[in-house]
């Protein structure tokens, strides 16, 4: 997450932005309103592909110490890249640039300051019957680098728990496509650069895109859901995420988004730092935000600032897990009915101004 003041006073707002929910959002998942789901059981089955060793497995490694803070356009982040494309090509899901590019390339002349060329890594599924709408799957995949002193900037919840979750969403899917299962319409799983220097990979495709925007149906942007923060330690109040932008342009989102959570991973949805006067304005500070001013639905998965957070203490051994996991899985849920509805979700909320 682009690192900017964290107010405290964010907390005071907490009780008021808890638990929203929708009684009209049950149905949403129901088969005889929506015969997308009518084989839950198969969705199911492939969520459940989605697991917390397999997100283990991936985190060590990408957020090792290889990968030197993968600082955007550095030689630690060109190696994240290329990890990225690896594995992105043994799960067989092609790169829509085609061929063997998964790179979006930004030249050094798009950022401000000393900043190398950098990448976004793109990978694409392609729907079986609007193949045109795209629903974009997003997560940053830089952090900030090495200090002075040598001290390694790891990044394994910021966003490394983000990006590895984009790879088992991903191997998710291409399982279903393999079997004969959709997705109806497109995913675009998009890594973007340069987050944390000021939202400049998901500027610069929004600015540049692959799929026009006006046929992007969402973006769903995962940026840190591997770690518990403070107001939510103790078992009995650990099993959330904070959602964020789910009902400021389509309230059919945040409808879905609830149904699928209450019938699927059952998770407190906490819309604390959804609310307008947010102090911490987390709603602009990561990389949906560049499709929200244009129009574009969005929700923003999010765990929290927490200790770590930007620090060299944020190492892969801190995650949780499971929750990560079921969080992905949520993640994979919402993006399943939005990818396999009859109707494309409906855009009725007011443009949010910066």
């Amino acid at each position: 997450m682009k690192n900017t003041l964290i107010v405290l006073g964010s907390l005071i707002i907490s009780c008021c932005g808890t638990s929203q929910s929708s009684s009209t959002s049950q149905n949403k998942l129901d088969p005889k309103t929506n015969p997308s789901n009518e084989n839950e059981s198969v969705v199911v089955t492939y969520a459940e592909s989605i697991t917390a060793k397999e997100l283990k497995e991936y985190l060590y490694t990408f957020a090792g110490d290889d990968f030197e803070g993968r600082d955007t356009g550095e030689p630690g982040q060109k190696k994240a890249a290329e990890y990225l494309k690896k594995q992105y090509q043994r799960m067989g899901i092609p790169s829509p640039l085609g061929e063997d590019d998964y790179f979006q390339e930004i030249p050094k002349s798009y950022f401000r300051g000393d900043i190398q060329s950098s990448e976004n890594v793109l990978a694409y599924i392609e729907g079986t019957e609007k193949p045109d709408e795209i629903v974009v799957l997003s997560a940053h995949y830089d952090h900030v680098g090495v200090d002075s002193s040598g001290n390694i900037y790891n990044g394994a919840d910021d966003d490394g728990s983000g990006t590895v979750s984009l790879l088992e969403i991903a191997d998710a899917f291409i399982k279903a496509k393999k079997d004969g299962n959709g997705p109806k319409r497109s995913i675009l799983f998009l890594h973007v650069t340069g987050e944390e220097k000021g939202l400049y990979g998901s500027r610069f495709y929004t600015e540049n895109p692959v799929f026009p925007l006006e046929n992007t149906v969402t973006d769903l942007n995962i940026d840190m859901i591997g770690r518990i923060d403070e107001k939510h330690e103790g078992d009995d109040k650990s099993n959330y995420v904070y959602l964020i932008g789910s009902d400021r342009l389509s309230t059919e989102l945040h409808e879905i988004s609830e149904a699928a959570n209450a019938k699927y991973t059952k998770l407190d949805l906490d819309y604390t730092y959804n609310a307008k006067n947010d102090p911490n304005r987390f709603y602009f500070r990561s990389d949906h935000y560049n499709f929200a001013k244009h129009n574009v639905p969005i929700i923003f998965y999010f765990n929290g600032v927490h200790e770590d957070y930007h620090k060299p203490s944020d190492t892969p051994d801190k995650i949780a897990y499971d929750l990560m996991a079921k969080r992905a899985q949520l993640v994979f849920y919402t993006a399943w009915e939005v990818a396999n509805r009859s109707e494309r979700i409906v855009v009725d909320g007011a443009k949010e101004k910066k």
